[in-house]
């Protein structure tokens, strides 16, 4: 999925935004998008990212930390 970053976006804003989660997530993106790292924390305007497949996510969810039960 490709999308466009908007002022002030960052990867993992991106992620949660359009994928739910950034847990596992936010390394794929930076593997499937060589050099983004470079452009900093936040991201220009206009940026293209792609973005995994939803269905291609690796990494599991953990179940939530409960403090008490």
């Amino acid at each position: 999925m490709r999308v466009v970053a908007e002022a002030g976006d960052t990867v993992d804003s991106l992620c949660q935004q359009h994928l739910g989660r950034t847990g596992g997530v936010v390394e794929q993106v930076y593997d499937l998008n060589p050099g983004l790292a470079a452009l900093g924390p936040t991201l220009h305007m206009g940026t293209v990212v792609i973005l995994p497949d939803v269905e291609l996510i690796t990494a599991p969810v953990s179940e939530p930390l409960r403090l008490w039960d």
